[in-house]
């Protein structure tokens, strides 16, 4: 059994008693409860803690995962990804995820309601797995308590990345050729390094301010769209990927469920992206560095209901031009690795369509993150976070945004602490700590300052 009496006693407790405490006693008192719920999960996984991949391959977590720190790849996990998931033989292609969380903001007006409180955050359903010698997936489906299409606490389910290859490879003495094709429904999510838009954040959260209110779209499409990508990697050297983009409605429909149709947004056909990266691996060492182009036409969402319904007309022209690189050191019992992500997004056509003040408008974001972990267990990283682009009334305005800048820049840092007791449960503190938010230190919207953003995320995430 997962949960006992004693912690329904304690949320009792905790309940009765929360009107005669001080607020920092509340908050030491949740994130007790929380740890017991964490002392639950680790009896509980601790009884067959091997999700669909491990299963398949008969390898450990660490094999594929740098550090046992799910999901970035180590090098023959990501060789296991450019071959179609097919490495190993078939095994139950099933396998779950879950995480546990609190999170506590600095300033209680910029709080929401769940501030504070432990709760089940999000879980996650795996098809996973070997199809034959030369198909794989990668299928996940999602629950979310907080519905991000209505903005309210309530529970829905919806489709998540989604990666269905076909893989083969041609190897001799000489030369080695993987090359392949993904049906997927996420620009980027094909990747086998952590720089790319789709990986570069590892926790899933979605309380609290968790970075900038803006962002480039290759990183908004999630679940939204159905591409048809084809790639190649030479030698562990040179990897190419092109493909198309679409709406993910008729028959590919499956991959955007959960969101409505009048959240969803509307490409105008068939929209290209390309991706170049360079490899190299030595001894204890690897690193990449790479290119990323993505151009989307969009229509705007309709000017009188806001919905994303208008399927003719002028578009929104989206240009995103990246560049990435990451560096990793894999010798047991030391993993360090590090990321770079920088993305410039063009977006034009603005005034044609009502979507912004501006005719053309820029957009700039910059990660970078570092990790170091010990023994597969014991882990800290770094992450840094800045987000500039064109003031546009329209588009970061009190209306929008809630910027009485009409900026959408953030600056932030996101210290983590994090601990592996068992290879499929990950325990962290996240801080995320602004120095600039919407555009300004102070009064970014006539009332707050950045750092009334800052807050803590203490998070507990398990897969089996």
């Amino acid at each position: 059994m997962l949960f006992n009496y004693s912690n329904v006693y304690m949320l009792i407790i905790l309940k009765k008693g929360e009107q005669k405490m001080n607020s920092t006693t509340v908050f030491r008192w949740r994130v007790s409860l929380l740890l017991v719920l964490v002392l639950n999960l680790l009896v509980f996984f601790n009884a067959n803690a091997v999700p669909a991949y491990a299963r398949q391959t008969g390898q450990n977590c660490v094999a594929c995962h740098a550090g046992g720190q799910f999901p970035e790849l180590t090098p023959y996990g990501r060789l296991f990804k450019l071959t179609g998931y097919t490495i190993g033989t078939r095994s139950i292609p099933l396998s779950v995820m879950g995480v546990l969380s609190d999170t506590k903001n600095t300033n209680a007006s910029l709080a929401g309601p769940k501030d504070g409180l432990p709760m089940f955050e999000t879980g996650s359903v795996f098809l996973a797995g070997k199809i034959t010698d030369n198909i794989g997936l990668f299928g996940q489906t999602t629950y979310n308590n907080y519905n991000f299409d209505t903005g309210a606490y309530q529970g829905s389910w919806g489709s998540d990345n989604f990666d269905l290859r076909y893989a083969d490879r041609i190897i001799d003495a000489n030369s080695d050729l993987i090359f392949g094709v993904s049906l997927n429904n996420n620009p980027t999510v094909t990747d086998v390094w952590n720089s790319s838009p789709a990986w570069i954040i590892y926790a899933p959260t979605g309380f609290g301010a968790s970075g900038p209110d803006s962002g480039p779209i290759v990183g908004g499409l999630g679940a939204q769209v159905a591409g048809l990508t084809a790639y190649a990697m030479w030698d562990q050297f040179l990897y190419v990927e092109a493909g198309l983009y679409k709406t993910a409605n008729g028959v590919f429909s499956f991959l955007s469920q959960g969101t409505s149709d009048s959240a969803q947004p509307k490409l105008a056909g068939a929209n290209p992206y390309v991706r170049v990266a360079l490899s190299h691996e030595w001894g204890p060492h690897n690193m990449m560095v790479g290119l990323f182009g993505l151009n989307i036409n969009m229509y705007p969402p309709d000017p009188v209901s806001g919905n994303n319904t208008v399927l003719s007309g002028p578009t929104i022209q989206y240009r995103d031009r990246g560049i990435d690189a990451q560096y990793q050191y894999l010798l047991d019992p030391t993993t360090i690795s590090a990321q770079f992500s920088y993305v410039r997004e063009t977006v034009n056509n603005g005034i044609a369509t009502g979507y912004s003040t501006n005719d053309s408008t820029t957009l700039n974001s910059l990660r970078i993150k570092g990790t170091y972990i010990y023994g597969a267990k014991y882990g800290a990283s770094l992450s840094y976070f800045n987000t500039t682009g064109t003031n546009d009334t329209t588009l970061y305005g009190p209306a929008t945004t809630g910027s009485v800048n009409f900026s959408p820049d953030t600056i932030g840092w996101t210290p983590e602490l994090f601990y592996i007791p068992v290879q499929n449960i990950r325990i962290g503190l996240q801080y995320y700590a602004y120095q600039k938010f919407d555009g300004a230190a102070t009064n970014y919207n006539g009332t707050n300052n950045a750092k009334d953003n800052n807050n803590a995320f203490l998070y507990v995430w398990g897969a089996y």
